[in-house]
């Protein structure tokens, strides 16, 4: 059985393929009849279906939410799930970001990597063993999802619609394997201020764009009609800056003290990799004499019990295992004159419960009526080392690329959360850049025909 061989022979089909489907700009975009997630991405679906009909397998659309392409014969079914939806483009690009085109052995455009390229990469894996007469006994799914990028909805509708794989894996994050996804909630934590100050008063703190996201901007209103009070902010901030090196400016506007903060954004699930604008702003505001009032005590609250902290030790609720520590990112703040609230995202370790940090923090807000909404909470992943899907994949990692398959956990949320019995698998390689969402995206053709290699033998030994 020589899978690779067969691969190599339609190595030049595989790249035009994924050509074709990295040339459809599919983002997310408004519903029309047939098409829940826009035009765009059911052109995407189309194009990937037409592409598997005409490689000689069975083929569905599922009302625009989910297509798929099926073969072989079983009770069994071996799932491949990956996403044909991708982020706007964003950035400067040197090549057009729709284009495909090749450059220095490179397919550069949005979705190469994530997750077109790998995807294609999967359904000519497939095709490989087709071409090799090979039998197995469970039937294949490659499973083309449509709505990863905006929260994975049809993924529900499928699950509504459509059967359930027996076990698989998603081309959608790195090698070798990711055994562990660590717990992930995104959240408000609310505060209503009664108690109000009759001079110095907060008129506004904006900063972030989402809880995930570490902030690289706050900006903070104050407004000051004493003079001397004005000074002596001023000073103050020269003196935190001059401190702490943070990167934080103040601008006068008649009565208005409106002060910028600074920071370097990270990724939720990293993210002291980040600089975090918001906390450096509260820290601040924290050293000044505001009146005193529930914004002050807000203000108080927060810098003192997360300051730049991204663990949440200080807080109280600190977790660990062998797959990681909690993570605690302060992503947004809304604040005006009547209301304070912060977007947290906060990830904790596969060993833990929910309950094991949550209750902790309860207890930590109520005394300062600070509550909690809009709660979104996806519990962790978990597959043990000697479970017999993580022994299949990290087996055929070990044979195609001769390196050890190092188990991996993460903090990040992957489509393999969204279905039972999937582990993420690929396509990116140890010490390769993660080029997903990054302006100039791209896939190497080698990369690109040696994933199709490994999910060939992948399919091939879930399936037999």
């Amino acid at each position: 059985m020589n899978l690779n061989s067969h691969i190599d022979n339609i190595r030049n089909d595989i790249i035009k393929s994924a050509q074709e489907v990295v040339r459809i700009k599919s983002v997310q975009d408004n519903p029309k009849p047939g098409m829940p997630y826009g035009e765009g991405v059911a052109k995407a679906l189309e194009k990937a279906l037409e592409i598997a009909k005409n490689l000689g397998f069975i083929t569905k659309n599922i009302d625009g939410y989910v297509g798929y392409a099926e073969y072989g014969e079983g009770e069994e079914m071996i799932g491949v799930l990956g996403h044909l939806d991708v982020v706007p483009e964003g950035g400067s690009w040197i090549y057009p970001p729709y284009g495909a085109e090749i450059h220095d052995g490179k397919i550069y455009g949005r979705g190469t990597v994530d997750d077109k390229g790998p995807i294609i990469a999967a359904l000519y894996g497939l095709k490989a063993i087709k071409d090799a007469g090979l039998k197995f006994s469970k039937r294949v799914r490659i499973l083309f999802g449509t709505n990863e990028e905006s929260g994975s909805h049809e993924i529900e509708y499928y699950l509504k619609h459509d059967e359930v794989p027996t076990m698989g894996f998603t081309p959608d994050a790195q090698y070798p394997i990711i055994y562990a996804e660590k717990g992930i909630t995104m959240f408000r934590v609310v505060k209503d201020f009664k108690k109000k100050p009759k001079s110095l008063i907060v008129k506004y703190i904006r900063g972030g764009q989402k809880p995930n996201v570490v902030p690289d901007y706050c900006e903070c209103g104050l407004e000051v009609k004493d003079g001397n009070k004005k000074r002596e902010i001023k000073e103050k901030l020269q003196t935190f800056v001059k401190e702490t090196g943070y990167d934080i400016k103040e601008e006068e506007n008649n009565d208005l003290l409106t002060i910028k903060s600074m920071g370097v954004s990270a990724h939720g699930s990293l993210p002291h990799l980040g600089e975090n604008a918001i906390m450096r702003l509260l820290l601040f505001l924290d050293r000044i004499d505001l009146e005193d009032s529930d914004v002050k005590d807000f203000i108080h609250f927060f810098a003192q019990n997360v300051g730049i902290e991204t663990d949440g030790k200080t807080f109280g609720v600190y977790l660990k295992d062998e797959t990681g520590e909690l993570t605690f990112n302060v992503g947004t703040i809304e604040l005006d004159e009547n209301k304070g609230a912060l977007g947290l995202n906060i990830r904790y370790p596969v060993k833990y419960k929910y309950e094991d940090w949550m209750t902790p923090f309860e207890h930590k807000i109520k005394p300062y009526g600070i509550r909690v909404e809009d709660m979104m909470h996806q519990p962790p992943l978990y597959f043990p080392p000697d479970h017999p899907l993580i022994k299949v994949l990290s087996n055929v990692y070990e044979e195609q690329t001769g390196q050890k398959a190092e188990l991996l956990a993460i903090g990040g949320g992957t489509y393999a959360k969204e279905m039972k019995n999937i582990v993420a698998f690929g396509p990116v390689f140890p010490g390769k850049p993660d080029l997903a969402h990054q302006a100039n995206e791209y896939i190497e053709i080698e990369d690109l025909i040696l994933n199709a290699k490994i999910y060939a033998h992948a399919i091939y030994e879930l399936a037999k």
